[in-house]
């Protein structure tokens, strides 16, 4: 499926959802509805459409591979499964039942049961992949390191001994042999019956004109039924009481192509997952390189007027805000709420203000070297010249003083912060350590009952080697004796069957002999018929002959 068929499946959502929305939170608050089931229609058609909303962007989500649309899409189906939730919740406390009846709004809507069904999302499964391997590999590691456990106690009752248990397996062997001896000759001797039987009856006579039309027959009852069968599953395909049959190649049918499309799905998602995590902090970085440095000298240039705004104002430098109360973010805060105050004229006299301000110091700055020359020079100054001075000494020293406070106050507060820090890490480093001791005497504790375990079980394992490799042995010295017991029974049936040979070439050659003989009588005995037949036939025809004559001399007679 393409990208643009999930983006109209979730626009269709949004708009549901929308809809949906409307209705719940309508501009005037309606009436509280008192009858139960009106109430119930209303929050199961709500049900209803919300798990037609939820469907929808569960597959969206599913298959959707930008990362920030899906990260849209799940924040969306998050609320949506929790209105769900809430509706399933009032319906119940509405009919007291945990399964509800939802037949007459489903016609109405024009959709089926399995249209509202709510299925588990796929994400619950694939976002938990990792963490399920993991846990089901360290389960195996364990359950391998342990072994297999034998939960089951051995009762003194009901020991077998060695000798009892060859003894046991001996007679059940021998009995087995037994069965398989007497079927062996039941077979031959069945055999020859059959094989006798044949030879009484002789080969088969029928007429090959019968045979071909028995054959006909059969063949073409074979074929009309299987053309019929085609025929009723072709139709229960078209009436729609069947599926379709499946294709004879899975590897090029739409289902297997619409899997393979979901698999390529995933791993594009997994890839511009990645993509976009890797983005986020290389964009950050990249942002802190090039524009870093602007804005940190920006942001301290507006710290900077600040102060000196504030001095002009008050006639003395604020103090710098504490961490709790914002620290640079609150300089900014009045900042923007000052701007938001003054018009364009006030700011306007501002900035004169400054340009003032600006030119002043740099003209006390001047006056300061050049009173400096003079005072190198040995120049007296006037007492004017003196206040003025000290005035300016006065306000660069409270500049200082109030620059140092704070950068002290920073100072404090970034120490408060890191000695938080230091005590945060201390107590972890101190929580690990304690964790990584009741790890290690638990995990030795483990090791030496496994190995304990272990030793047990490599006893009872030698144990049960050794015996096995005796009944083995036992095993193996029975089976020569079976093999030479079959040997001498293949040479007794060898000579019973060669003898069986003879008797019957025997058997051939008198019934050979005693039908050459028959057929012989039997040929002197025709012969003799024969004879005998001809020389009756021909006294009979001279018999004829005679009374042909006397009849034709009566009849001559008679017409004299």
């Amino acid at each position: 499926m393409s990208h643009r068929l999930y983006n109209d499946r979730w626009l269709s959502a949004q708009l549901g959802l929308s809809d949906l929305l409307e209705i719940e939170m309508p501009k005037q608050p309606p009436k509280p509805e008192k009858d139960k089931l009106v109430a119930f229609q209303k929050f199961a058609t709500m049900y209803i459409r919300y798990t037609l909303a939820f469907r929808k962007l569960e597959e969206c989500y599913d298959q959707v591979v930008h990362p920030q649309k899906r990260r849209l899409i799940r924040h969306v189906l998050d609320g949506t499964i929790g209105r769900i939730l809430e509706l399933k919740h009032e319906m119940m406390n509405l009919e007291l039942l945990e399964f509800h009846y939802f037949d007459d709004i489903l016609t109405d809507m024009k959709l089926t049961p399995s249209d509202i069904e709510l299925p588990i999302p796929r994400y619950f499964l694939s976002e938990n992949s990792k963490v399920l391997k993991e846990r089901d590999k360290m389960l195996g590691t364990i359950l391998a390191k342990m072994g297999p456990q034998d939960t089951t106690e051995p009762s003194d009752e009901d020991v077998m001994t060695l000798d009892e248990a060859i003894k046991l397996i001996q007679i059940h062997e021998r009995a087995r042999q037994g069965r398989l001896r007497a079927k062996f000759m039941r077979e031959i001797r069945l055999q020859e019956e059959r094989e006798k039987q044949a030879q009484l009856r002789g080969p088969p006579k029928i007429d090959p004109d019968v045979a071909a039309t028995s054959i006909q027959k059969t063949f073409r009852g074979y074929s009309q039924r299987k053309k019929i069968a085609v025929m009723r599953d072709e139709e229960l395909v078209f009436i729609g009481m069947e599926l379709s049959p499946k294709p004879a190649s899975q590897k090029h049918s739409m289902v297997a192509l619409s899997k393979k499309t979901e698999e390529k799905r995933k791993l594009t998602q997994e890839q511009y997952e990645k993509d976009y995590k890797e983005a986020l902090v290389t964009i950050k970085d990249k942002l802190v390189d090039t524009e870093g440095p602007d804005m940190k000298e920006q942001m301290q240039d507006q710290i900077r007027q600040w102060f000196i705004e504030t001095r002009d104002a008050t006639g003395k430098f604020p103090e710098y805000p504490d961490v709790e109360e914002g620290g640079s973010e609150a300089i900014f805060k009045k900042r923007e709420e000052g701007g938001e105050k003054q018009d364009e004229g006030g700011k306007g006299k501002k900035k004169g203000k400054k340009g003032k301000k600006k030119g002043k110091d740099k003209k006390e700055k001047k006056g300061k070297k050049k009173g400096k020359k003079k005072e190198g020079v040995g120049a007296e100054l006037s007492v004017d010249d003196l206040y003025k001075r000290t005035v300016q000494e006065v306000d660069s020293l409270k500049e200082q003083l109030a620059e140092r406070q704070a950068y002290a106050r920073r100072s404090r507060a970034s120490e408060e912060v890191m000695r938080d820090r230091v005590t945060e890490a201390r107590s972890m480093v101190e929580e690990e350590r304690v964790s990584k001791k009741e790890l290690g005497y638990d995990l030795t504790r483990q090791y030496k009952t496994m190995q304990t375990q272990l030793e047990g079980r490599i006893q009872h394992l030698e144990l049960q080697v050794k015996r096995l490799q005796s009944d083995l042995e036992s095993t193996r010295l029975q089976l020569v004796e079976v093999s030479e017991e079959r040997d001498r029974l293949r040479r007794e049936k060898e000579e019973e069957v060669a003898t069986l040979n003879g008797k019957l070439e025997a058997t051939e050659r008198s019934y050979e002999a005693i039908l050459q003989d028959t057929l012989d009588i039997l040929a002197s005995k025709i012969e003799a018929a024969r004879t005998k037949w001809d020389n009756e036939s021909r006294a009979i025809d001279q018999r004829n002959q005679l009374l042909l004559l006397e009849f034709g001399r009566g009849l001559q007679t008679l017409h004299s």
